[in-house]
């Protein structure tokens, strides 16, 4: 057995390794007075940096949770290495020699730490698939380089390789180099049939997935020729080195420039990230076959210095459903940044690499510069799965974008949302703001979002749902109507409009009819009233008491009461000029406040749209808005 390292080669370690260059490689450092630096923990999860280094002592000390230690404690814990391994890392890094006692040269291979092992083997298999690259036998693994863009100079700096067709051509390799296959089984490069292990990427081209220290820890393969009856994309399992969910391909390259720039650039493939960072997006990483989460977030804050001063998060997905599904995945984890985030969706769908290839490098780099908050992406995903053409839809689609709005962190930018998300419903300002503020003091109190609380009475009021807003009842429940607000001056129009037409049906002959037919009423029990004229249909209303007796028998039974007290309230007017005038003008404003609906709902539409990619809908909308106002004009004036 080797003996044990000389104190003072530790001692020596330990003074000639400047600790701060050290923690740089895991934590984003910052000055913090005379020679001490500042940055997020690495042993616990913090919003605001207490890590602390002294490099004139050579120490480090984390005031949040009390970790503290030298650059060999700091390597140990954070490499899971043993002590041994720590020191002997550090000499090689200064180049230093150890000396051993009782005349020991250091560790052999059958000494050395598993994971110290298990990391060599990577390396050695590393250095054997780049080397396949250059091989006659790669030919199609280059060929798929070329043709999305990437010569020998973009292959050699990501590392990339290829895994010879066969089945143990690595595995003779490395059992070359000494390795069992005991400690092979170990490295999840192979698999295992009832012949032994055999080579786990075959034909393949390979790509080398490194922790933020740049040691390889597994693999990424892709697929190649049509008799590979494997999935597309084949990566290293789950093995003590390589955890897919604390791992981000390309963090090694990044890590430099995630720190400077303040800028972390989150993509979803190998070809994607080597296309951001030849394109000048060096901040590129991308997830190993999983979803961006709580261990990734780890990752990115600490580097980040993701401490409320800056920094921004952009995450880039495929503009197809899974591209979306995994955008808001992103956003559910979104209150654990303190950066900005942000998602950039090319319109036709393309990712990093295929924009590269199809437009060149500027354009990457201008689908990075026209990011939009993750937020707002969040809330015109929710909107795209409702019909704002209808009540019912735009009703629904507040429901669930309400709760989006209110989870904006920055209470500045909150409000100006719910203006925004006004204008994409068609709706009015203050109706959405309510909306919002419910929802935020739902949050808050830690109930679900309206319309997902579990079952109530028949009878009950429903709380989920914001002022103003009618809970849509289930199939064969009989709903219940509250009592319209007086003050509220568009009830009271609307009520005044109901009275009109229970009390002077005449008014309602031909062209009136048929405007006052599509009317919509923003109050439930009011629009119900007038849900059950419809249902009467124009061929009563030459006879108002077998009219009002037919609406009374369609409403719903608890409404009678109200239609029978708009039937018989008095009308504000002295003599039948009067009441003449009084009806138009009522009706005329009905009307009015239709259009002005109307328009609310296409300038909606129109705030929606992409004018560059629908130039046709974009003038037919602007047509229509033209000719609604040339209406209203015309009812005002006859009024």
């Amino acid at each position: 057995m080797a003996g044990l390292i000389k104190r003072e080669d530790i001692d020596e370690v330990r003074q000639r390794t400047d600790i701060k260059e050290v923690v740089d490689g895991y934590v984003t450092l910052k000055g913090a007075g005379l020679g001490s630096f500042k940055g997020l923990c690495p042993f616990h999860d913090e919003r605001s940096p207490s890590f602390t280094v002294r490099p004139q002592v050579g120490r480090y000390h984390c005031f949040g949770c009390g970790e503290d230690g030298d650059v060999i404690s700091f390597v140990q814990k954070l490499d899971h290495t043993s002590f041994h391994e720590a020191v002997e890392k550090l000499a090689a890094r200064i180049g230093f020699e150890l000396r051993y006692e009782d005349g020991g040269t250091g560790p052999n291979r059958e000494d050395v730490g598993k994971r110290q092992r298990l990391l060599d083997a990577h390396k050695v298999a590393d250095e054997f698939f780049r080397a396949q690259l250059l091989t006659p036998g790669a030919a199609e693994g280059r060929n798929f380089l070329y043709g999305r863009g990437f010569d020998r100079a973009a292959a050699e700096q990501f590392g990339v390789g290829y895994a010879p067709q066969g089945w143990d051509a690595l595995l003779k390799h490395l059992r070359g180099r000494g390795y069992t296959d005991a400690e092979l089984k170990l490295t999840g490069m192979f698999s295992e049939g009832n012949r032994g292990i055999y080579d786990r990427f075959r034909g393949r081209l390979i790509w080398p997935i490194r922790d933020i220290a740049g040691d390889t820890i597994g693999f990424g393969a892709r697929k190649l020729y049509e008799d590979d009856q494997g999935p597309k994309y084949l990566n290293t399992p789950e093995t003590t080195l390589y955890k897919k969910s604390q791992v981000l391909y390309g963090i090694d390259l990044a890590k430099r420039n995630i720190a400077k720039d303040r800028q972390l650039v989150v993509v979803e493939g190998y070809t994607d990230v080597m296309a951001c960072h030849l394109a000048g997006v060096p901040t590129a990483v991308a997830t190993c076959g999983t979803a961006f989460g709580a261990d990734h977030i780890k990752i990115a804050r600490r580097l980040l210095s993701d401490d409320g001063t800056g920094g921004e998060v952009i995450f880039t997905f495929d503009g197809d459903a899974a591209g979306q599904k995994a955008a808001l995945r992103a956003f559910e984890e979104d209150q654990r940044f303190v950066a900005q985030t942000y998602v950039a969706v090319e319109p036709t769908g393309a990712d990093p690499c295929e924009l590269r290839q199809a437009k060149g490098d500027a354009a990457v780099r201008d689908l990075i510069g026209t990011r939009r908050p993750l937020f707002e992406f969040a809330i015109r995903a929710s909107l795209k799965r409702h019909n704002l053409d209808t009540v019912e839809g735009r009703i629904a689609a507040l429901r669930e974008s309400a709760p989006v709005v209110a989870q904006i962190r920055d209470a500045g930018i909150r409000p100006a949302y719910a203006r925004e998300l006004a204008g994409w419903l068609g709706m009015p300002v203050e109706e959405v703001s309510r909306a919002v503020a419910v929802a935020a003091k739902r949050a808050a109190q830690g109930e679900a979002p309206a319309g997902q609380s579990g079952g109530q009475g028949a009878g009950s009021q429903r709380t989920g749902a914001a002022p103003g807003i009618a809970e849509l009842p289930a199939s064969g429940v009989v709903p219940s109507f509250n009592r319209p607000d007086p003050r509220d001056p568009v009830a009271s129009m609307e009520r005044q409009a109901l009275e009109v037409a229970l009390q002077e049906p005449a008014m309602l002959a031909g062209e009136t009819w048929d405007r006052f037919s599509v009317a919509t009423f923003r109050t439930p029990a009011y629009q119900a009233v007038h849900d059950a004229m419809r249902a009467s249909g124009p061929g009563l209303t030459g006879d108002p008491v077998r009219w009002v007796e037919q609406v009374m028998h369609e409403v719903p039974e608890p409404l009678r009461p109200l239609v029978s007290e708009l039937a018989v309230v008095p009308l504000p007017a002295s003599n039948a000029e009067g009441v003449l005038k009084y009806c138009r003008d009522i009706l005329a404003r009905l009307f009015e406040l239709q259009i002005t609906r109307v328009k609310a709902d296409k300038m909606g539409q129109l705030q929606r749209l992409d004018a560059s990619a629908h130039p046709e809908e974009f003038q037919r909308l602007n047509r229509e808005l033209m000719m609604l106002e040339m209406e209203r004009r015309s009812l005002r004036s006859d009024a």
